[in-house]
């Protein structure tokens, strides 16, 4: 079919789509044909499509990496896009109409799938056309960055080229000085050339470098940066032996000799540091400061160098050490000059929250009472303990008298009464007072034989002092001389009113020996506990009082404990005074370990670091660490307690020194050893109340346990006297004070220590001075006798004069001189006394100077031991 035919046939021609048919030269070639062969299919229309992206009659343009190598220091937001794609943005899509075939025909229209098939394809071929473009971006954009990487490392390269030749510059003009002033010291020409040298002028390593990639910058039609021109060394003439070594240049030692790479390296590393540590910005932090503080530990809180710190007080005229420690107001004023903020805590702070633990209301129930008993000594509180717990522990305390707090717990009628046996002793006063404050209700028993004593007063003072109901016990009223009135009488003195007198106050007449009264007592004790009412909360965490602390060997520290509130468990973690520990075990007062131990429970604690003092609360924390701080805090506080003590008793040494020759104050220093901490205490108390002016106990050391060597070695230092109350030595320690003579005295009766201590201090005393007047000589007369001296001639008018006696010369009835007589003679002899009436010759001891009319007095003097 010609182009001819089918443009005269009319019938086959559409008039409404001539303008469609496009024939342009070149568009019926291969690629048309292609497409027109496969018929109207998918292919064709894809074959179609590609005709967008290159015709056969276009020519595709070539990159020219040349033309965009001035572009490198435009921005990479703005990429050269390659100038393929240029294109597909600027043509738009052949319109949708039927091609035509050769003859110029129009061909039918298409059906619906065959469109739909169109449409897919187009759609596919624009989705592969904005992938296409995405790629071509992102190819420019990373050419452009590689164009910038590369002019960089070509400036970077160019700059340490410039570097170097200034470099090599530099050091060929100091050698060339060199050079000239070898040759200005040598002999003659030729020395001087063989003096010179030179190293030779290292090229630049960068150069080749450079020149490589020049070239390929030009392949890539880049223009290389022109090189810089390398300054030229001029030779002379001293050239020609450059580099070689002579013996003129290996002995000269004036040549100068450059900075090496190295060293030059390390000067710029040096510089950046500094650079960086000026520019380091300053950081604000919140700096805690407890009340004390180093300034060694200052400085570490507030991250800065110790050394900035001194220098800063030296500024301020403090001349002080990173070890000194500083108040917190000092601290404080330091911390804000170099720029921080402050908190300031109290140490007092980790104690808190350990007994403000408030008690739920919800959760208290009923506890057993805890009574204490008190009374003066021997009327019979042990014993009628003893009778209660139907017990023998009289029997096994020396000198039958308690010298410990004991605590024990008793059943009657299914209720639980907890009893605390106090010492009577008057050296146990401050037992008494930690018993009576642990306390619910005070026993105070008399004995009715007795009636009121001096313990008996001071255990009412401590129960009204604590805040605890009375209940009066009298004792021993199986004794045919007792007198129960005698003793409701004796109380009434001391605001005691019991009910027999119109009191408030429950009394009881019991017998400890026979057993009787005891019922009542016990139904007394529960009225009164039923009274108050007393409840506790079991579920809450632990708290007590230290009722006795004692070091076991085999068991380590043990102390007994009354819980007061809560319920202790093994295992928990619990402070007692300035002593901490994990509880081991609890041992009841039957000696069986139980598994807790409630309110009002008396309880042996084993597992504490150290000995606590009796007296002290005891509670629980929650971990180590915190039980450790409130140790390490309390232990610190009691140490600067001791030392502020014996800095005050003591004073400065010009203070001690003074006071030492003023008073003649005299220490006896002991070191105790006992059994507990509360008859440590007691100890002391009574030897402190031993004292006087002019001697007192110095107490050197003192702690619960048995007598260690280091106790003797101690004691031999401070020539001290051991004392063990109720404990021994081990046998180190017994060959340690028998090697050293260092005195051991063992004791387990308070008695018996306190009358021994008293007995040596007294030995300390200096004897008293009694003078027994003897007579009176009036001098008549004053002789001269030679290598004698002067003697007076006087008569014995009261008393009698005694050869050695001391005498005083009374002029005026004022004493002109107090001394000893030498001389005593009549008749020429020698005479031991001379009576009243008769006349007598008196010599002095260092002193003649006598006159008529003075009178002599003569009189004895006698020391006499004193004791405390």
């Amino acid at each position: 079919m010609s182009d001819t035919k089918s443009t005269d046939d009319k019938t086959l021609s559409v008039n409404t789509k001539k303008t469609l048919t496009l024939k342009r030269p070149g568009v019926e070639q291969s690629t048309v044909r292609q497409n027109f062969s496969h018929g109207r299919t998918k292919s064709v229309v894809v074959e179609t499509k590609k005709r967008k992206f290159s015709r056969p009659d276009e020519k595709p343009e070539t990159p020219a990496p040349a033309a965009a190598a001035p572009e490198v220091a435009q921005p990479v937001t703005k990429p050269h896009v390659a100038p393929h794609a240029a294109p597909r943005t600027e043509t738009p899509p052949p319109p949708r109409a039927t091609p035509a075939d050769r003859s110029g025909m129009v061909l039918n229209t298409l059906s619906r799938s065959e469109i739909e098939a169109r449409r897919r394809a187009l759609e596919g071929a624009q989705v592969r056309d904005a992938e296409e473009r995405a790629r071509a971006a992102e190819e420019a954009k990373r050419r452009a960055e590689d164009d910038i990487r590369r002019a960089k490392e070509r400036e970077d390269s160019a700059q340490r080229q410039a570097e170097e030749e200034a470099r090599l510059k530099a050091e060929a003009a100091a050698k060339q000085r060199a050079e000239e002033e070898a040759r200005k010291r040598a002999p003659d020409q030729a020395a001087a050339q063989d003096a010179a040298s030179a190293a030779p002028v290292r090229k630049p390593l960068v150069a080749e470098e450079e020149v490589r990639r020049g070239a390929a910058a030009v392949r890539r039609g880049t223009p290389a940066k022109p090189e810089a021109r390398t300054p030229k060394v001029v030779k002379t003439d001293d050239d020609r032996r450059r580099g070689k070594l002579t013996l003129t240049s290996a002995l000269d030692d004036d040549t100068a000799r450059g900075r090496s790479l190295s060293a030059m390296r390390r000067r710029q590393e040096k510089a950046k540091r500094a650079m960086q540590q000026e520019s380091r910005e300053k950081i604000s932090r919140e700096v805690v400061l407890p009340e004390t503080i180093t300034i060694q530990e200052l400085a570490q809180r507030m991250a800065e160098r110790s050394v900035d710190v001194i220098k800063y007080l030296m500024k301020q005229g403090q001349m002080m050490k990173p070890g000194d420690v500083i108040d917190a107001d000092m601290a404080q004023l330091l911390a804000e000059e170099f720029g921080h903020t402050v908190r300031r805590v109290a140490e007092s702070d980790v104690e808190e929250g350990i007994f403000n633990v408030q008690d739920d209301t919800a959760a208290l129930k009923s506890r057993p009472p805890v009574v204490t008993i008190m009374g003066h000594v021997d009327h019979g509180k042990t014993s009628l303990l003893d009778a209660i717990r139907h017990a023998n522990v009289v029997s096994g305390e020396a000198g039958g008298i308690t010298q410990h707090i004991g605590a024990y717990q008793v059943e009657q009628n299914g209720q639980k009464i907890t009893f605390i046996d106090t010492p009577g002793h008057a050296a146990f006063t401050a037992m008494r007072a930690r018993g009576a404050q642990a306390t619910d209700i005070a026993i105070l028993v008399v004995a009715a034989d007795d009636s009121v004593m001096p313990q008996t007063i001071e255990s009412i003072n401590h129960a009204k002092a604590a805040g605890v109901p009375i209940i009066v016990a009298i004792n021993k009223v199986d004794k045919p001389e007792a007198d129960p009135q005698k003793v409701r009488t004796g109380l009434l003195q001391h605001d005691v009113f019991v009910e027999t007198m119109g009191g408030e106050v429950l009394d009881v007449e019991v017998s400890a020996k026979a057993g009787s009264g005891l019922d009542r007592l016990l139904e007394a004790i529960l009225l009164q506990a039923e009274v108050l009412d007393l409840k506790a909360d079991p579920e809450r965490t632990a708290e007590g009082v230290v009722v006795e602390a004692k070091l076991d060997r085999g068991r380590g520290s043990v102390a007994t404990v009354l819980v007061q509130k809560g319920t202790l468990h093994p295992g928990d973690i619990i402070v007692a005074g300035s002593e901490w520990g994990r509880v081991r075990a609890l041992i009841n007062d039957r000696g069986e370990n139980v598994k807790e131990a409630g309110p009002a429970m008396p309880v042996e604690i084993l597992g504490l670091q150290g000995p606590p003092q009796a007296g002290d609360r005891i509670a629980v924390v929650e971990n180590e660490a915190r039980a450790r701080e409130i140790s390490e805090y309390r232990q610190r506080l009691a140490r600067d307690k001791a030392v502020a003590r014996q800095a005050g008793s003591r004073g400065s040494l010009e203070q001690m020194m003074s006071q030492l020759q003023v008073s003649g104050v005299k220490e006896f220093p002991l070191v105790i050893k006992g059994d507990v901490q509360g008859s440590i205490e007691a100890i002391a108390g009574a030897l402190d109340k031993l004292g006087t002016d002019e001697v007192r106990a110095r107490i050197v050391h003192s702690g619960a346990g048995g007598i260690t060597e280091s106790d003797v070695s101690l004691a031999e230092a401070s020539n001290a006297a051991i004392i063990g109350f109720n404990v021994r030595a081990n046998k180190q320690a017994r060959d340690a004070a028998e090697q050293q003579g260092t005195e051991i005295r063992y004791y387990n009766i308070i008695y018996d220590l306190v009358d021994d201590v008293k007995a040596a201090m007294s030995g300390l005393l200096s004897p008293e001075r009694r003078e027994t007047f003897l007579g009176n000589a009036e001098i008549l007369e004053v002789f001269n006798i030679t290598k004698v001296g002067k003697v007076a001639g006087c008569r014995v008018t009261e008393g009698k004069v005694e050869r050695g006696a001391g005498v005083r010369l009374i002029r005026d009835n004022v004493v002109i001189h107090e001394g000893k007589l030498k001389t005593l003679k009549r008749f020429k002899d020698e005479v031991a006394e001379v009576p009243a009436g008769q006349e007598c010759g008196m010599a002095f001891e260092n002193y003649d100077d006598m006159r008529p009319g003075d009178t002599i007095e003569a009189f004895r003097v006698e020391h006499v031991t004193r004791t405390l």
